[in-house]
């Protein structure tokens, strides 16, 4: 097979491997689109996971199955699918427990790109298919379905994270395709106020589109006393961060959010060795501001379920899509547009027809 890979830190190329071997319950796909992430980039250049070498790059995708183990029960070989980006062990006791993505330890769920070859290859390999595949909905653009993989259910997973209840006031920080998720969520959720931070025209505009009611520009000063003075000089009940600077982000988060309410953090948080949070604004620790993080759940009902919102008219993931392009070789064109990120980016994918 062919991939693009991190061939060593800093540096990236097309590559051949051989094909990857199945087991009982596996599954081999090829893709129709896959997406690159900010992730691939912290990965690349900024030494996020440590050195890796040869590792084939990229966690969201959709494509048609191409071989199937013995055991798959649920899917076939022409089978198109949705492949998530944290595809677990659903045996293991992590995954029992309701942490599938550390399956096997911390962050273990994650294997695309991270402990295993990811999805920028003519060939896909992935475990526990049948409780990691889901099916690419009839009719459903597969650009559409990998937003699916990643950017849908890691900001859904924000709101979640937060616990954003009916008539909450919500402050959104970041509002990349992230961000944009975690806002559409939070009006899935019955939010009634929504703070979406950011600056980028075309973010914004996706943002109010979305269902957010407020923008805050960080340019225009500190976004926690924007946000206070905007709201009657009271804290907001929720606050889901998708982005920012993690050295002053969470400091903000905390005083931005009232007493008894709670953060849903879903932002990488590379780069930096501690997160700061003045004690006094914390209540000197005891606020009752709670604070959660994770990764997206992965699996096959999820993604089900997250599809249906989609085929019932619930929500447009197409309105993240700003970039397009055409063939396995611009794998390299749609990263380097997550790299530079120019102002009117939010989510680039390649649809991929001509690998067999």
């Amino acid at each position: 097979m062919r991939g693009f890979a991190m061939i060593d830190p800093n540096e990236t190329g097309f590559i051949e491997k051989d094909d990857p071997e199945i087991g009982p319950r596996d599954a081999l796909v090829k893709p129709l689109v896959v997406a690159p992430c900010t992730s691939d980039i912290h990965t690349v250049y900024e030494n996020a996971i440590g050195p890796r070498h040869d590792l084939i790059l990229g966690h969201e995708a959709s494509g048609e199955i191409v071989a199937v183990g013995d055991e798959v029960k649920d899917f076939k070989v022409g089978d198109k699918v949705i492949l998530p980006a944290v595809t677990p062990d659903w045996s293991d006791v992590n995954s029992q427990a309701g942490f599938a993505s550390h399956f096997g330890g911390m962050l273990g769920g994650w294997k695309f790109s991270n402990n295993k070859d990811g999805v920028f290859a003519t060939r896909i390999h992935v475990n526990d298919a049948d409780g990691n595949l889901a099916h690419l909905p009839l009719g459903m653009d597969p650009g559409v379905a990998t937003m699916l993989s990643d950017m849908i259910p890691t900001g859904f997973n924000a709101d979640e994270l937060a616990h954003v209840e009916y008539g909450d006031t919500v402050a959104v920080i970041g509002i990349g395709p992230v961000g944009l998720m975690a806002l559409r969520g939070a009006v899935l959720h019955g939010a009634g106020r929504i703070f979406a931070v950011g600056s980028r025209p075309q973010a914004i505009k996706v943002a109010k589109e979305y269902g957010a009611t407020d923008i805050i520009d960080y340019h225009d000063g500190d976004i926690a006393d924007q946000i206070i003075e905007k709201n009657n000089g009271q804290g907001v009940d929720r606050v889901l961060i998708a982005g920012g600077d993690s050295e002053h982000t969470f400091d903000q988060a905390v005083r931005m959010t009232r007493p008894g309410g709670s953060i849903g953090n879903v932002a990488y948080l590379n780069g930096n060795d501690n997160i700061k949070i003045n004690a006094s604004n914390w209540g000197v620790g005891m606020a009752n501001i709670t604070i959660d993080g994770g990764v997206m759940p992965g699996g096959r009902l999820r993604m089900e379920k997250l599809a249906s919102l989609i085929t019932n008219g619930r929500l447009d993931p197409s309105l993240l899509i700003t970039h397009t392009f055409d063939g396995f070789d611009k794998i390299p064109d749609a990263l380097e547009l997550m790299h530079n990120k120019p102002a009117d980016l939010i989510k680039p994918v390649v649809y991929i027809s001509d690998i067999d």
